[in-house]
């Protein structure tokens, strides 16, 4: 026993390395209670904990009698003999019910009975943050490690070892997974969460195991959905058992008159009348968009300052999936004087329900709209567009206050709202998603068998058609419409298929090293803040040193390596970089993503066994090859300033944008007459996003002439068509002698008609 001690004592007492957001994380979950861990050693009757061979510590005994009060708990029962006995189980719930921590570790003491001898337990989450928060519950509800047992991978990070029996992951990670393991042998039990979310890759997933089902009758799939989704999914799949979780909401809902003119203003107006009646509890509010949080958070903190002391502190949180910054400093000096009560003010849209984690909701203020990205085929573009929310929505804000009794939503709508202008449920993604890289992933399973899926519900036909004509432009398709050996190698690298492309370019023009920074850099979050009112003009001055003439795509580039160089040169390295990113504005926790997705790309560079160039950056060579690269996967993202104002024409359609105030261009004298941009949406204030400076005659040299020949005519066409005509002539002289070598070439080594070039293009 006293071994057995020891044991326990250094197991409790292990620190795992995580990122600062990690750690910042119980304190938003409220797990703990901040008291010490108590081993109780009693004799022989010492209980051993199963997955890990140790006694259970005082605290695994705690958390039991709160999660035997889970409303999914006195299911346990039927939800066993149900997976026991099918390989499909569907359990529908409402939110905060327990499933998404509760069934997964049923789905480990199903997996350990059987000696692991079908493989172990894989549950997918929409959120990446949602997937780490959750293994940290999980672990700490089994009295295990994170990292050993129960562990984590979401995109560009991961927690896991051999011997982890419980891993939570994003759906796309398992998709990914797929590629080199089609039928996940590696797992008895996988479970899909938030199926009702309706995500691309969700959906994928659903359609792509019921052909792995087939193939692995010992496999189970569990199903974890809210309610209205339920009877759709046993019409997909057949006759499977559902199990229904029941929860009672005792909530109090408060309707608004009239549809609020203002829904921002009001929602901050009534969190500051609440937090005046010193009624207790925490608040979350659902907003229209990530820029109305990263607003109401600076306004709250600004106003902070006024409010009285001894009302207590309000401490806001901004949740949505793109945020890495998730908590903030508590005020030193106010957390002195507000020793009485500190209130948590959660901001975040209807996308980020999942991310809500905190017990103790008392206040829920929904606004009624939401503001999404729906993706327009026939223009390769996001529209912007602010609608109501569903009525699926609305229900799922009122179960976020739990069985709480004294909960109180307020709708910021009036009652008939919801009946008259809701929709029952939002449009599955795959119908409003740019679904060029599902359609990639697709063609690398069609090389496993498994390329056929049945979804759940269909995409659009137009969206479809565009993402393979993107695929075939992007030189990822054969003639036969499968996959050339660089849709294979595209398919590899956990980005866009042009950002992919891109970075193969890199490899024939010589500038892998810039064009990795560029690629992490544009894929981890934005790395420019918004500063405090007032402070607008000294970010852009702080910014304006980062500066590249070539284009913001060059300055993101000097981002970076000012970052490195500032993390080299500092003793304490985290603190060090944290000022520094203050100092010039800067998202430090952005920034340390793209260090990490960089040095993952990398190794994928290394495995693939594709050359990985010195850095060279600042040279004219370097910086022509650059854009070299860049055209080679975004030629389709081409803009030109039609009236030296900076009202930029798209070259493949009819829309006009303006430059986005982080472009290093932006009220500048020198704006460029031709630009590539790395994002485009359409919406109140089109802007493109991105944005570096081409000429025609580069652009005309590396475009694919069939791309070139389908694009709608326009001014800008008929220029660049004069480009060509002008270099024609010896294009025309290099392609005849070309032809001549050729045809030399082929008089000595005669190709068959069925053999394939692959040529970046």
């Amino acid at each position: 026993n006293v071994f057995s001690l020891g044991i326990i004592y250094v197991r409790k007492m292990e620190v795992l390395t995580f990122s600062p957001e990690i750690h910042c994380f119980s304190e938003l979950l409220d797990c703990s209670d901040g008291d010490e861990e108590e081993i109780l050693v009693c004799g022989e009757d010492l209980e051993l904990n199963p997955f890990d061979g140790l006694p259970y510590s005082s605290r695994y005994y705690k958390l039991m009698k709160e999660r035997e009060e889970l409303p999914v708990w006195k299911e346990k029962y039927t939800f066993m003999e149900s997976l026991l006995h099918n390989q499909i189980v569907i359990v529908s719930g409402d939110a905060k019910t327990g499933k998404s921590s509760q069934i997964p570790q049923w789905c480990a003491e199903y997996c350990l009975s059987v000696h692991y001898q079908h493989g172990v337990v894989v549950c997918t989450q929409v959120q990446k943050q949602t997937a780490v928060w959750l293994a940290l519950r999980v672990a700490d509800e089994m009295d295990v490690n994170v990292g050993h047992e129960v562990g984590y991978f979401v995109p560009f990070e991961s927690c896991c070892t051999t011997e982890t029996i419980l891993r939570y992951c994003t759906d796309d990670m398992l998709q990914r997974e797929m590629m080199s393991a089609p039928l996940l042998n590696y797992y008895g039990v996988i479970i899909l969460d938030d199926v009702h979310e309706r995500t691309v890759a969700t959906d994928a997933l659903l359609g792509l195991l019921k052909d792995v089902l087939v193939s692995r009758p010992e496999l189970r799939l569990v199903i974890l959905t809210a309610p209205h989704m339920s009877s759709k999914l046993q019409n997909y799949y057949g006759s499977v058992p559902v199990i229904r979780v029941e929860s009672k909401h005792h909530a109090e809902v408060v309707y608004s008159c009239s549809i609020q003119k203002d829904h921002f203003l009001s929602a901050l107006r009534l969190l500051f009348e609440i937090h005046h009646t010193k009624e207790k509890g925490d608040i979350v509010i659902f907003l229209a968009c990530e820029q109305e949080i990263e607003k109401a958070y600076q306004m709250i903190r600004q106003e902070q300052s006024k409010l009285n002391p001894d009302l207590g502190e309000l401490i806001p949180f901004p949740l949505y999936p793109t945020k890495q910054d998730l908590i903030p400093k508590p005020n030193q000096d106010k957390q002195k004087c507000c020793k009485k009560y500190r209130r948590k003010v959660l901001l975040t849209t209807s996308f980020g329900e999942s991310l809500i984690w905190i017990k103790n909701v008392t206040f829920v203020i929904d606004v009624g709209v939401e503001r999404r990205k729906v993706y327009n085929p026939r223009i390769r573009a996001d529209s912007v567009i602010t609608q109501p929310i569903s009525k699926s929505q609305a229900e799922m804000h009122k179960q976020i206050l739990g069985m709480s009794s004294s909960g109180k939503l307020f709708c910021l709508y009036p009652e008939e709202f919801t009946y008259k202008e809701m929709k029952p449920h939002l449009p599955a993604k795959i119908q409003e998603s740019n679904l060029t890289s599902m359609v990639l992933f697709l063609k690398r399973m069609d090389i496993a068998g498994l390329g056929h899926c049945d979804f759940i519900s269909r995409p659009a036909p137009e969206s479809l058609m565009q993402a393979l004509e993107d695929l075939d432009y992007l030189a990822a398709l054969d003639n036969d419409g499968n996959l050339s050996e660089f849709g294979i190698i595209m398919s590899e690298f956990p980005l866009d298929p042009q950002l992919s492309k891109s970075i193969l370019a890199s490899c024939e023009f010589e500038c892998v090293d810039e064009m990795l920074t560029i690629a992490a850099m544009v894929t981890a979050p934005n790395c420019f803040l918004h500063g405090p009112p007032g402070t607008e003009e000294i970010a852009l001055t702080c910014w304006r040193k980062f500066s590249h003439p070539a284009g913001d795509h060059f300055t993101l580039i000097n981002v970076f390596n000012a970052f490195k160089e500032a993390s080299a040169n500092s003793e304490s390295q985290y603190y060090s970089n944290e000022k520094w990113c203050r100092d010039y504005f800067l998202s430090c926790s952005a920034l340390r993503m793209a260090q990490i997705i960089r040095a993952e790309l990398v190794e994928i560079m290394k495995r693939i066994e594709l050359p990985v160039s010195e850095p060279d950056f600042g040279s004219k060579e370097n910086i022509l090859s650059i854009k070299k690269s860049l055209l080679s996967g975004y030629f389709m993202h081409i803009a030109r300033d039609v009236d030296g104002s900076g009202n930029y024409l798209m070259l493949t359609h009819r829309q006009v944008a303006q430059l986005h105030p982080f472009s290093s261009y932006y009220n500048t004298r020198k704006i460029p007459e031709w630009v590539l941009f790395h994002e485009f949406s359409i919406s109140e204030d089109n802007s493109i996003r991105v944005v570096s400076e081409i000429s025609p005659d580069l652009f005309v040299e590396l475009v694919p002439q069939y791309y070139f020949s389908n694009l709608p005519p326009s001014e800008s066409k008929d220029i660049l068509q004069e480009v060509i005509n002008h270099l024609s002539p010896v294009s025309t002289m290099k392609e005849e002698q070309k032809t001549n070598n050729d045809s030399k070439e082929n008089e000595k080594f005669p190709q068959t008609s069925t053999e394939q070039r692959c040529i970046i293009q």
